[in-house]
């Protein structure tokens, strides 16, 4: 069960995030629209502070596939 006062938490906390870096939801959106879907290949580096590279990449499947769209229906609820 969902708890509505996380959920408006996470809401708050989202939106500092996105005031933030304005670019990443307008990026996350045209990635929802344009590759969601089986065999698409999802690649995330993330640099640390002090220069270590952390490199990880996914292939999506029919059932990721799935879970996102439902994520997108949940959301724009």
């Amino acid at each position: 069960m969902l708890n509505p006062a996380k959920l408006i938490k996470l809401k708050h906390a989202w939106d500092v995030f996105s005031d933030n870096h304005p670019k990443f939801p307008k990026f996350i959106q045209a990635v929802g629209r344009k590759a969601v879907e089986e065999g698409t290949v999802i690649e995330i580096n993330v640099t640390t502070t002090s220069g270590e590279t952390l490199s990880s990449n996914l292939k999506l499947t029919k059932s990721d596939e799935d879970l996102f769209v439902e994520l997108a229906e949940l959301l724009k609820k």
